[in-house]
């Protein structure tokens, strides 16, 4: 039953930066640009309406037929109203979905994104460029719908790459814009504000160091500077500031209480994530959603809190890193997800994970419950990747970063370090402490304009832990004049196609634990642990809609609108492959090099052959997935009683999984997602091979360290936050010993001289 006390709590508003006022496009190029998006998201009409550019023209019949069958699930009073509005919505109409494109282009896209598109709408603009790309000399905007259409979809397979790579980012950004701000998309799912279980609940009250205004820099010390509050740096600040140290936690990112949770689409993604959720690979088929908020990726992550798999342990500890097949490293397992109250004895699955697991005990897979993080207690809420209202999710937030508080650690939010600074001395370069730029949360979010603060700062420190994620670790490497080849490569991302099964039945699938289940069946598909997982993910529309492939505007929205009966599963992938992070040329923002390797797509395409028998086995009409190679499995009228004596044996199955099998999961045609990012600054033995060594100290600087997800060796194999946290407890208490051990002797040598 969902609990009364949601309807009445509603989150505070997120303030977010405004939208830059910067012109990115001309007044013509908007024009061709919103065309595009019309022509992607159209008003979809009857014939008897009103022409217009922004309208795909339906017969009668098939409008009142969708309109019919929409209804249906709609729970509202008016529901056919509803059905119509949805149907005629289109995005141009909605001044939120310009300032969201004029967003994403103006903070988050980097200039050789900016100029490509740039260059595409002048060139439909032009009758030159207009007939290269669309076979007429007239403009884009200016042809009507159909031709439009047709268009965009011949973009999709054209013999010109720079085509098929417009055509995955304009279908790519115009549905993760409509999904965030249409204002009848959530009305017709049925998807609440706010989750309907559980109950607010108020969290820690953080403190923050203010700086004061000034034209000198300003000059902080320090015994241990903590770049990055994620999972990694949380863990570290408790120890050392638990073992006596003067800590000093400094955070990009802003502080936002649990009153503010969950947020709504736009202010989560600008507020909570990198890049406002808007990273992608150099090559366009991948989306990279990465945590950039106080408690990192433990803020608005799933909640999964799995410990590192023996044959991973051992993996690593061939590279020659005996550490992590060590009972020390086991206790430290158990350290953190004691913590945590990592537990999966009061897990209440939802129905997607239920379907999971179920349909993998009819297949003959091995499948196991997810422990979660949520301090042993049941957490029935899937709205967590845009904050824990309840703070019953134990992220650093709610445990760490408090502990590191109690134990005197200092915390600094909206501060960006540029780079490291060093002492050199006969011994070789010593980290001295960070210098970069702190931004008052005023100036941040445009809020007064008067008095708001940004001003360089200095912080002297005897130990730099940098735990800033695997995407901007080697940046701040980087930038700090790190030589060493092997910085920013090694990365590796846990590549994930997704998968949507349609039931018939409503299942409401963003109520409940959104991950907490898994198939572990094929996890090891080349004998040296190179596999997949399967498990659900996120039902948030936003998140999961936009990954689907588009067809047409009728098409993509009435897909849309089936949400609620659907489930999720995620091929989470040890990716045997491998890529790098670079600093853009321009701007030094963060860039990611990454296809995802042949090897891996075939072992993908076998975990996409187990869920759709599984969904299948389940009772699911349909199956798709984020490859546009693959049209969607529709179940046969004469299959439609998943007790069936054949069960996965129907032909019109096997048929289906044998022209997946026949695939590539060519890049191209393929949205891949990762949340995971993991090995850009990897630890080794030896620095030809690794970054750090194996204490996590950078090579050839002594006093920097790197305590996060990128220092580890391979990919994890499994959602990281256990591991990465594993790391840190061991390398934070080993850090505390250093200095303990130095200071000591510092004190004897002290006592000699008297």
């Amino acid at each position: 039953m969902a609990d009364r006390a949601s309807e009445a709590y509603t989150p505070l508003d997120v303030a977010i930066p405004p939208v830059p006022s910067k012109e990115i496009f001309s007044d013509l190029q908007w024009t061709t640009l919103l065309s595009i998006a019309d022509t992607i998201i159209p008003a979809v009409r009857s014939p008897a309406a009103p022409a217009s550019s922004s309208t795909k023209v339906i017969p009668q019949s098939q409008l009142n037929a969708a309109i019919s069958a929409l209804a249906t699930t709609i729970h509202d009073p008016d529901a056919v109203a509803l059905a119509t509005r949805y149907l005629e919505e289109y995005p141009s109409a909605n001044p939120a979905f310009r300032e969201g494109i004029q967003r994403l282009f103006g903070s988050y896209v980097h200039e050789e994104g900016r100029n490509g598109m740039s260059f595409i709408l002048n060139a439909l603009n032009s009758k030159a460029g207009a007939l290269i790309l669309t076979g007429s000399v007239t403009p884009f905007q200016d042809q009507p719908f159909e031709f439009r259409e047709k268009v965009l979809r011949d973009w999709e397979t054209s013999r010109l790459k720079p085509l098929r790579a417009t055509y995955r980012a304009l279908t790519g950004m115009v549905k993760r814009a409509w999904t965030t701000f249409s204002p009848t998309l959530c009305p017709v799912l049925g998807f609440p504000r706010v989750p309907v279980h559980g109950k607010p609940a108020d969290n820690f009250k953080y403190e923050f160091l203010q700086i004061p205004p000034g034209a000198q820099p300003e000059i902080i010390e320090t015994d241990v500077v903590v770049v990055g509050s994620g999972c990694g740096g949380s863990v570290a600040a408790k120890n050392l500031a638990e073992a006596g140290h003067k800590v000093l936690v400094v955070e990009k990112s802003y502080h936002h209480s649990t009153r503010h949770f969950p947020m709504a689409f736009n202010e989560g993604f600008v507020s909570m994530f990198e890049a406002a959720a808007a990273v992608g690979t150099d090559d366009g088929s991948m989306g990279i959603f990465a945590g950039s908020v106080w408690g990192g990726g433990g803020t608005v992550n799933w909640s999964a809190s799995l410990q590192t798999q023996g044959y991973v342990r051992q993996e690593w500890a061939n590279l020659g890193l005996p550490f992590f097949t060590s009972l020390e490293f086991q206790k430290s397992l158990d350290r953190v997800c004691e913590r945590m109250g990592v537990s999966s004895e009061h897990t209440q699955h939802n129905t997607s994970n239920r379907v999971l697991l179920e349909g993998a005990r009819k297949l003959g897979y091995a499948a196991s419950p997810v422990p979660q993080n949520t301090g042993g207690a049941t957490h029935y809420c899937g709205h967590c990747t845009l904050g824990c209202r309840s703070a019953e999710k134990k992220g650093p937030t709610e445990t760490f970063l408090v502990d590191a508080a109690n134990a005197g650690a200092t915390f600094v939010e909206g501060f960006r370090v540029d780079k490291v600074l060093y002492t050199e001395t006969k011994g070789g370069r010593v980290a001295s402490g960070v210098e970069g730029i702190w931004t008052s949360r005023d100036a941040h979010l445009g809020l007064s304009g008067v008095g708001a603060t940004k001003r360089k700062v200095i912080i002297k420190a005897k130990k730099v832990v940098v735990s800033c994620g695997s995407l901007q670790s080697p940046l701040l490497l980087l930038r700090s004049g790190i030589k060493n080849p092997q910085v920013g490569r090694n990365l590796r991302l846990h590549p994930v196609v997704i998968g949507g099964a349609v039931f018939d039945e409503e299942i409401r699938p963003w109520e409940g634990g959104a991950l907490t289940a898994v198939v572990n069946e094929f996890e090891d598909q080349d004998g040296h642990g190179h596999g997949v997982k399967i498990e659900c993910l996120t039902m948030i529309p936003p998140a999961f809609l936009p990954a689907f492939p588009w067809r047409d505007g009728l098409d993509y929205k009435l897909w849309a609108a089936k949400l609620p009966r659907m489930t999720g599963f995620i091929t989470l992938t040890k990716d045997k492959g491998s890529g790098r992070v670079y600093p853009d040329p321009v701007d030094g923002r963060c860039r990611v090099d990454y296809t995802v390797s042949a090897v891996d797509r075939k072992h993908i395409i076998e975990s996409l052959v187990a869920s759709v028998k599984i969904a299948y086995i389940s009772g699911a009409k349909e199956f798709h997935t984020s490859c546009r190679e693959m049209p969607p499995f529709i179940r046969p009228a004469e299959a439609a009683d998943p007790e069936a004596a054949e069960g996965t044996n129907n032909a019109a199955l096997q048929a289906w999984i044998a022209e997946l099998r026949r695939k590539t999961l060519d890049p191209e045609r393929t949205l891949f997602a990762s949340a995971h990012q993991m090995g850009s600054c990897r630890m080794g033995p030896s620095s030809r091979s690794s970054v750090v060594d194996p204490n996590c100290q950078v090579w050839g600087t002594r006093g920097l360290y790197v305590v996060d997800a990128s220092v580890f060796p391979s990919a994890s194999g499994v959602n990281p936050m256990v591991t990465n946290m594993a790391i840190a407890d061991w390398a934070s208490q080993n850090i505390a010993k250093s200095m303990d051990m130095r200071a000591s002797r510092s004190d004897e040598s002290l006592m000699a001289r008297l």
